[in-house]
């Protein structure tokens, strides 16, 4: 049987054990960890924090196991923190063993239960050295659209592209340039466009670069002297000259009737083309070629040989033609003065004849004269 003394010091020590006990709480998580994309070799945190009465502790599991820290095994790379969360010292990962890759919840518990987190995925971040495609060298005239084309590595998260010319980024802000994931279009080129082209991939692991690539931009070939027509006569000598320009310079060549032009018959010097003694086999079509990388560009003349003893064999008798008619023309004026002071039947016979015979002169004349202009009108016609 208790004495009342003893009673009433037990009394005090029941009653307080009962309001300990009802301060109690179960565990509740009151901070989740959250989903992590981590470099290869770096360190990361996933957050846990619970509450309870009594403290609750903590414990990490990794799709479905128990993840092993520090506590259980002093060479972990995996610390368990005073708070409930877990430190990564380093992200172990390679091509055969992926240890820390995976999802994670933590859990606490006390005397009164457990609380269990959201889960939490830890992916290890890559980004691999080889470019599935490299670009390649463009060479393209001045105004016209430019075209490389990449595709990064693979890597997680999915890397962005960027390009760089000759070491600097390309200003977007160009309404010429334009990038359409690995793709890279310069519309309207320029010659400042030229350079070293690289394709940049980058994620948060870093940046790759791809092989170089140039972009040329030439300018197509322009004539700045053009050949002209000519007419000469045999034996003569001709120039036929043909000035362009063009980057890179324009090759130049010569062809007469759509075939190129032998070497000894006709002299080629740079821009210049003769001929030293023409012959009336050298008339037709001469084209003067110039053709470089981004272009070629053509232009032509045309050259008439006259025959130098036929003109000469014209002129003569053009010149008598006129002398004849001049003594005819004199000798009918004579004639009707004869007449007119002699009176006579056969007066007029005798200027009659000579009238018949100035009326064939001149119908003579003017089939000359039509010939030498139907001739003209040829000729004219060849020239141009």
């Amino acid at each position: 049987k208790m004495s009342s003394a003893e009673i009433f010091v037990l009394f005090p020590s029941v009653c307080l054990g009962s309001r300990l006990r009802q301060e109690d709480s179960p565990p509740r998580i009151v901070e989740h960890p959250s989903d992590l994309i981590v470099s290869k070799g770096e360190p990361a945190t996933l957050n846990c924090k619970a509450e309870g009465r009594p403290t609750p502790t903590v414990e990490w599991y990794k799709d479905g196991e128990r993840v092993e820290t520090d506590r259980e095994n002093p060479r972990s790379h995996r610390m368990l923190l005073p708070s409930g969360s877990l430190f990564f010292l380093r992200i172990v990962h390679g091509r055969r063993s992926k240890p820390d890759d995976g999802n994670y919840v933590c859990i606490a518990r006390n005397y009164l239960g457990e609380a269990v987190s959201r889960n939490a995925s830890l992916e290890v971040a890559l980004l691999r050295d080889d470019f599935r495609q490299n670009p390649q060298d463009v060479v393209v005239a001045v105004g016209e659209t430019a075209n490389f084309e990449c595709q990064p590595p693979r890597g997680h998260p999915e890397p962005t592209v960027f390009w760089r010319r000759d070491k600097t980024q390309l200003d977007l802000k160009d309404d010429r340039v334009m990038v359409r994931g690995g793709k890279l279009t310069i519309s309207n080129t320029k010659k400042s466009d030229s350079g070293i082209y690289v394709c940049v991939a980058s994620n948060m692991v870093g940046e790759r670069e791809s092989e170089k690539a140039q972009l040329s931009v030439y300018e197509r070939p322009a004539f700045m002297q053009r050949p002209v027509n000519q007419v000469v006569l045999v034996d003569e000598s001709v120039e036929f000259r043909c000035q362009v320009h063009g980057d890179p310079p324009p090759a130049l060549r010569w062809k007469k009737e759509d075939v190129d032009v032998p070497r000894g018959r006709y002299d080629r010097e740079d821009s210049l083309l003769r001929i030293k003694k023409a012959s009336v086999s050298d008339q037709g079509t001469f084209t003067c070629v110039a053709e470089n990388r981004v272009g070629k560009a053509e232009a032509s003349a045309y050259l008439t040989i006259r025959g130098g003893l036929t003109v000469m064999r014209s002129l003569l008798e053009y010149i008598a033609f006129l002398c004849g008619f001049l003594f005819l023309f004199i000798f009918k004026l004579r004639s009707t003065s004869v007449c007119g002071a002699t009176s006579g039947p056969d007066c007029g016979s005798g200027t009659d004849r000579y009238l018949s015979l100035c009326d064939q002169r001149q119908t003579s004349a003017n089939s000359f004269l039509a010939k030498r202009r139907q001739q003209g009108e040829q000729f004219e016609e060849v020239g141009t």
